[in-house]
């Protein structure tokens, strides 16, 4: 290897070191402590709460499709990602709630004793 090259591979290897002091001192010295922003919402809640998302979507595809057809908007590649978005979200709400009524016929139907 000429000298060049050598000065050149002492070079990198300086920069790089000196990268990896500062990427070191820019690190917290100590993990942030994880405090729970909530508390635990019970299922009731986390149900509403999704069923209101589903409910917020629909609408929006809603808002959406209506103005489509108005003319207001000439965008359908939105109306239709809107629409997708919309029935898939409503599909999987549908295919949980059907596996929620099929747990509860099965506890329904257990032998007590």
């Amino acid at each position: 290897m000429s000298d060049t090259s050598i000065s050149n591979v002492m070079a990198i290897r300086a920069e790089v070191i000196a990268r990896s002091r500062a990427l070191r001192e820019a690190q917290p010295t100590a993990p942030p402590s994880v405090a729970p922003t909530t508390p635990a919402s019970s299922f009731a809640d986390t149900l509403n709460a999704v069923v209101a998302k589903v409910n917020e979507t629909q609408e929006q595809e809603d808002v959406v499709t209506e103005a489509y057809e108005r003319g207001e908007t000439t965008d359908i590649a939105t109306v239709a990602l809107m629409q997708s978005r919309a029935s898939i979200t409503f599909e999987a709400t549908l295919q949980v709630r059907n596996k929620l009524l099929s747990a509860y016929r099965d506890i329904m139907n257990m032998p007590i004793g």
